[in-house]
């Protein structure tokens, strides 16, 4: 199953507020970011590069396989629900990445009603997503 790489694209404002909070990721080579199953500690913001993004069945079969593009959030769904990471997420060599942490995110979404919203709206773009995809099988 491939899922649509928009789904994980958050607006410019979006990018900004979290990026403010953001301690850089070195991609000098290709990274992982977070491996399916990893307890969630916190979101990755993927300014400019590609990541690929894989989700595998317990008998290592690839469920899912697909490509994020600039200015998508990576690892949103398992900080919010504070469940493991569902995908694994490989940031390519020479991507530009940021971290922001579980806490620091936390905190910027309670100051700043606005940008929760944003975030959700990048949530539910990957709920339809996923339901398209799933829909296509």
């Amino acid at each position: 199953m491939r899922l649509d790489s928009s789904a994980f694209v958050a607006d410019s404002d979006l990018i900004q507020a979290l990026g403010n909070h953001a301690e850089p990721v070195a991609c000098h080579q290709d990274r992982v970011l977070f491996r399916q199953g990893d307890a969630p500690s916190g979101v990755y913001i993927l300014y400019k590069g590609e990541a690929t993004l894989s989700m595998t069945s317990e008998s290592g079969e690839t469920l899912v396989a697909s490509h994020a593009v600039d200015s998508s959030l990576l690892g949103l769904p398992g900080l919010i629900g504070n469940a493991p990471y569902t995908l694994t997420v490989v940031a390519q060599a020479g991507a530009h990445v940021g971290f922001v942490s579980r806490d620091k995110f936390t905190a910027l979404m309670q100051s700043d009603p606005l940008l929760s919203l944003k975030i959700l709206r990048v949530l539910a773009a990957e709920v339809r997503t996923a339901r398209v995809a799933l829909s296509q099988m």
